[in-house]
């Protein structure tokens, strides 16, 4: 049986974007995060984090400090009771035209194709217009939450705009009828 899935964009839809996250002790949860991941993880959404890493390719940090922020992501929903199915990124430069990189649905594919999802009832949830174009790209349904300083460019409507991720959460459960 296919199962349903909440694809997340990390930085600014997740924890606060500062930037090239390489520290562990640089991540913190934004507020409503774990309350708002717990009701979708209730209702057997499985939680998929879609990240650009890009600091990977600028030599800001290796692949295994991405690896390390994400395991210190995962302790702090672990407090929640929250438990993040799979993570995966893109460690390339924008410029290097990589297949993996959002806006490409590549990295949600991959995670669709591992845990056997239904792309028409899973969402994909993020803070800026290349997560509403993976979203539409990987033929699931896209949320953009206003939760950082980037606004979408015009003409390109997801299908929600939400103010936090627990509000996207709710429509999400009642489009789901859940």
């Amino acid at each position: 049986m296919k199962k349903r899935a909440i694809f997340l964009d990390r930085d600014g839809t997740l924890n606060p974007d500062k930037g090239y996250i390489g520290d562990p002790e640089d991540m913190e949860l934004l507020p409503g995060v774990g309350k708002a991941l717990k009701l979708l993880q209730e209702k057997d959404f499985l939680l998929i984090v879609i990240t650009n890493q890009s600091g990977v390719g600028r030599g800001y940090y290796t692949q295994k400090d991405v690896e390390d922020v994400h395991a210190r992501l995962s302790e702090l929903l672990a407090k929640e009771g929250v438990k993040i199915d799979r993570y995966y990124y893109c460690p390339h430069l924008p410029e290097e035209g990589c297949c993996c990189r959002k806006p490409s649905p590549e990295l949600v594919l991959a995670g669709a194709k591992f845990f056997n999802v239904d792309m028409s009832k899973s969402f994909f949830v993020g803070d800026k217009t290349i997560d509403v174009q993976t979203g539409w790209a990987a033929q699931s349904r896209s949320v953009w939450v206003n939760t950082s300083q980037y606004e979408l460019v015009k003409g390109l409507e997801p299908d929600f705009k939400a103010q936090s991720l627990n509000e996207a959460a709710e429509w999400i459960l009642k489009e789901s009828n859940v």
